[in-house]
């Protein structure tokens, strides 16, 4: 249990936004496929939420989730940057290496804004906001 007398870390502020984006992606129909993917090595990049769509061509969505408690400068979408999007595509193609096929994909973002002590202790929730197609990657 989260003591809201502490400060809470960025690792766990970051696990408190992913499980309120991957709650609010699974309510709309999202299947998990994998969580905090990693590429091996230096450098590399991650994807917090990989994701199966529920539409007929079972599109795979590659998920960043960004927290902020203000939305302020743009608020937690804003802070994902040209380098984030080059690293979470590396790590995408990476990924579909894996696969036989590659499916159709898409790179979303969710945006956690708000307090997160509030989605711990049940007062109030962040507002979580899911941005499909958010970005794309050149010849996918």
């Amino acid at each position: 249990m989260l003591d809201m007398n502490k400060t809470v870390g960025k690792t766990e502020r970051g696990s408190i936004a992913e499980d309120l984006a991957l709650g609010h992606l699974q309510a709309a129909g999202l299947r998990l496929i994998a969580r905090n993917y990693k590429t091996p090595g230096r450098g590399g990049g991650e994807i917090d939420l990989i994701m199966q769509a529920n539409d007929a061509e079972r599109t795979l969505v590659f998920v960043e989730v960004r927290q902020r408690a203000s939305s302020s400068h743009g608020g937690a979408a804003a802070s994902v940057s040209a380098l984030k999007q080059r690293r979470v595509i590396f790590a995408a193609r990476h990924y579909l290496l894996r696969l036989p096929t590659t499916p159709p994909c898409r790179f979303d973002v969710v945006s956690v804004e708000g307090e997160l002590a509030h989605a711990v202790d049940g007062s109030t929730a962040p507002h979580v906001i899911w941005i499909e197609g958010a970005f794309d990657a050149p010849s996918f």
